[in-house]
């Protein structure tokens, strides 16, 4: 399960498809410096990503 305490690159690690999802609300966290020291939760605030909305999707693709 994903929460928004976890590191940027241990929940780039979980799944492939957890790129594309990012990618998706703007998070280009793969291709990102910081991925390695931010949360899911700074990464969210600093891009202007609704995280309750952003963690939903990403355990749906982690939950299937």
């Amino acid at each position: 399960m994903i929460t928004k305490q976890m590191n940027m690159n241990d929940i780039l690690d979980m799944d492939d498809r957890i790129a594309e999802i990012l990618t998706s609300y703007g998070l280009d966290c793969q291709n990102c410096s910081g991925a390695q020291s931010e949360t899911l939760e700074e990464a969210a605030k600093g891009h202007g990503v609704v995280l309750e909305d952003l963690i939903k999707a990403l355990n749906a693709v982690i939950n299937e």
